[in-house]
């Protein structure tokens, strides 16, 4: 019995019937079944390992013969039945190994022919193997060169992003077998390229984008535009109805923090959509490049160009609200990109290109404007670019250029306002006829109260008379008045409608509308008047010139209190108008245009070369000339539309000029000589004047004929002696000058010398000499 762990031992037998079993080429299998002489061969050096094993037992039992043959001799039985199993087994062993070496043979014999074929399937899984490696570097190849074509694919399709990144996922594709051929080194060296391509097709993307900006910034324009009109409408609105917000202007603090808040995108929105994913994409590459600065020096340089083109051409006014909604969508594009690229665009470059327009549009504007004088023309501007400037500030750009465009402009306006109302105003005063206007309605009435720069006093107690007295109603003032007022409060209005909405420079605007309004009143309607007032013989006319002058002097004040209720959204100071001088000016030459008038007809009456002066005796009464005068005068004044006051100053200066032409008579060169009953007549004619006046209520114009009464009695009381007394001249004769009662006394002695009479010679004589005392004096 075998021992524990011992290998199994092989008969020769067991090794034939296993051999036997072994077919290496069955007909019915596709391979061979070399496999199976594996463990037939393992078998067969098992058994010569053990063919070892008894070699050594037989050498080792020659030398331990002796041992043995005692052991034996003691052990004799035993041991001959040892011996006997011992040949039984050497002639078994040497059977098995003829055996073993025969089967050796064999399989040699058949191994080679195995071998022969193995040598042929190892050589052809060889191949096989090369072949599979050339197939696994084709494929590495292909999939190298499917990325490169994925590359080109996604530039077609606008994804450069994922191009640039599939770029970079070759250049770090790990090293492999395939990474030191000649091929890849040639698609290594073929990327730069691709990148290369990748810029250009950004590039080309982002012009085309720019291109398209460029056509759809009109109607981004226009968008915001609308969008900054609706809310200017809501706010009027709301001003309307909270009047404690009338001066807040659309954009001001106020309205920014009280208006309701709609968020509206004008470039994003169900009109428009702007997409910036171009612009967005090729910052995202070039960045990825590390290339940005020079995509930004381009699009700066792109956009500049594209903002020069706006204003290329010359500026037609028509073509303004085009222009304004051209450059309002461009910047707002600007501020888009701005506030959304992190840094891409810069303030100062956005500033650059926005101050440029600006330049442009101001010098292109204000040069279409030169030769304008429809002022309507100017307000068309001046809203277009208000607008503008309003809503360009709700995108936080600096518009003081657009402001102060708006005040050049506005001066502008104002003088041709100004000339186009100069026309107005002088044919309203060359055309009207000067006669009290009448309103024949309520209507009219009502209108003429609501037009005119009337006083409280005056608004109240004109329609109170439209109340009590029947219509139709004659007002004291003329035509002139009422559309004059209309036109003053039309060109006010339009003055501060240029100025609606703009915020800066509030006092030099009403400082100009102080003078312009000076030149009106002063130059157009005052002196217009003063001129008219020359061609006028008409006192009635004269008359009503003057109440109309009137109107106006208290109308300066009335302007000055209520334009500041004219200014809608305009803070300002007072204005100070500086014309009522002008009118009170022209007030006085209607008076003394009056007092020339009557002036004249009372020298066609004192046209007395028939009177007599030389009478026998005394009148016992005033003459024709005096009578008929003192008639026309009385009548002429009662029947003048004038104040009391005015009246007594017309009044006053006739009877100054009655006065000093009798006193003319007495010491003038006119007369040669008289005697003392044509001094007595001129007396009588005094009383009656004086009479008269006391009569017509103006007995304080008597004075005006102290003096000539006080000449009149020196000769006529024999006072010359008296006069001649220094103490009695100072105390009761000072008025009368020596010169005046010296001539006098020469006409009086003259008709003495002439007389045939001699004791009228002889009084002749004495005022002769008293003459020469006088006149001595």
């Amino acid at each position: 019995m075998a021992g524990r762990g011992r290998k199994p031992k092989f008969a020769e037998a067991d090794i034939d019937q296993q051999l036997q079993q072994i077919h290496l080429l069955d007909p019915s299998s596709t391979s061979e079944n070399l496999e199976q002489l594996g463990p037939i061969i393992k078998n067969i050096h098992a058994t010569r390992q053990q063919d070892a094993y008894l070699r050594t037992l037989k050498n080792l039992a020659e030398s331990k013969e002796a041992e043995i043959q005692q052991i034996c001799g003691d052990n004799y039985q035993d041991f001959v039945s040892s011996v006997s199993t011992m040949l039984n087994v050497r002639s078994s062993t040497n059977t098995l190994r003829d055996r073993i070496i025969s089967l050796d043979d064999s399989v040699e014999q058949a191994g080679r022919a195995l071998a022969e074929k193995k040598k042929g399937l190892l050589k052809a899984k060889k191949a096989a193997m090369h072949l599979d490696e050339a197939i696994e570097t084709l494929q590495a190849c292909l999939r190298l060169l499917d990325l490169v074509n994925r590359i080109g694919e996604l530039i077609k399709q606008g994804k450069y992003y994922s191009a640039l990144r599939s770029l970079d996922d070759i250049r770090r594709l790990p090293p492999t077998s395939l990474s030191q051929t000649p091929f890849f080194t040639y698609l290594l060296s073929s990327l730069p390229a691709y990148r290369t391509q990748i810029k250009d097709a950004v590039t080309a993307s982002l012009k085309t984008w720019l291109f398209d900006l460029r056509n759809v910034s009109r109607q981004v324009g226009k968008l915001a535009l609308e969008a900054m009109e609706e809310r200017n409408n809501k706010w009027t609105i709301r001003k309307q109805k909270e009047p404690q917000l009338r001066l807040c202007r659309l954009g001001g603090a106020v309205e920014m923090i009280t208006s309701e808040k709609i968020e509206y995108d004008v470039l994003d929105n169900p009109k428009l959509h702007v997409d910036f994913k171009p612009l967005y994409q090729c910052i995202l590459i070039y960045t990825a490049l590390d290339t940005l600065d020079e995509l930004q020096r381009s699009y700066q340089a792109d956009r500049k160009t594209q903002s020069t083109l706006i204003l290329s051409s010359q500026l037609s006014l028509k073509s303004l609200p085009d222009l304004t909604q051209e450059i309002t969508g461009f910047f707002i594009a600007e501020t888009h990109v701005l506030q959304n690229t992190r840094g891409f665009r810069s303030q100062r470059e956005v500033d650059e290109l926005w101050e440029g327009v600006l330049e442009r549009l101001k010098s292109s504007v204000a040069s279409e404007l030169e030769t304008e004088s429809n002022p309507d023309t100017f307000l068309k501007v001046k809203e277009c670019l208000l607008a503008f400037t309003i809503t360009m500030e709700s995108y936080g750009y600096d518009c003081r250029l657009l402001h102060e465009l708006i005040l050049l402009l506005f001066g502008k306006y104002a003088i041709i306002l100004e000339r186009q109302y100069e026309k107005t105003f002088d044919d309203i005063v060359l055309e009207d006829d000067n006669t009290p206007l009448r309103v024949d309605t309520e209507e009219d009435l009502a209108a003429v109260i609501s037009d005119c720069w009337l006083t409280q006093t005056a608004r109240a107690d004109f329609a109170r008379q439209g109340c009590v007295r029947i219509i139709p109603l004659t007002l004291p003032f003329s035509e002139t008045f009422y559309r004059c007022c209309s036109n003053i409060r039309s060109f006010v209005e339009k003055f501060y409608q240029f100025v609606e909405g703009v915020s800066q420079h509030h006092r030099d605007i009403d400082e100009l509308l102080g003078t312009s309004l000076d030149r009106l009143l002063t130059k157009h309607i005052s002196d217009k008047l003063s001129i008219k007032l020359k061609d006028s013989h008409a006192l009635s006319q004269i008359a009503q010139i003057i109440s109309t002058l009137e109107y106006f002097e208290a109308a300066c004040g009335e302007i000055e209190q209520n334009l500041a209720s004219l200014r809608s959204t305009q803070r300002g100071g007072s204005i100070r108008l500086a014309c009522r001088p002008s009118f009170t000016q022209t007030l006085q030459n209607a008076l003394r245009r009056i007092e020339d008038i009557i002036s004249s007809k009372l020298v066609e009456s004192f046209e007395m070369s028939e009177y007599e002066w030389t009478p026998d005796s005394s009148s016992g009464g005033p003459s024709i000339y005096v009578i008929q005068m003192v008639m026309w005068l009385t009548t002429t004044m009662e029947n003048m539309d004038l104040q009391d006051v005015y009246k007594n100053t017309v009044y006053q200066g006739a009877v100054q000029f009655i006065a000093e032409n009798l006193m003319d008579y007495l010491v003038g060169s006119s007369v040669q000589r008289m005697n003392e009953a044509a001094i007595s007549n001129i007396l009588v004619e005094v009383d009656f004047i004086e009479q008269s006046l006391r009569d017509s209520g103006q007995s304080h114009l008597s004075s005006n004929f102290e003096r000539l009464k006080l000449l009149a009695s020196i000769p006529l009381n024999n006072h010359v002696q008296e006069y001649l007394n220094p103490s009695i001249r100072q105390a009761s004769y000072a008025s009368i000058q020596p010169k005046e009662l010296a001539a006098v006394l020469e006409k009086l002695s003259r008709f003495g010398a002439s007389s045939r009479n001699s004791q009228e010679r002889e009084r002749g004589e004495r005022r002769r000499t008293e003459a020469a005392a006088v006149a001595r004096l």
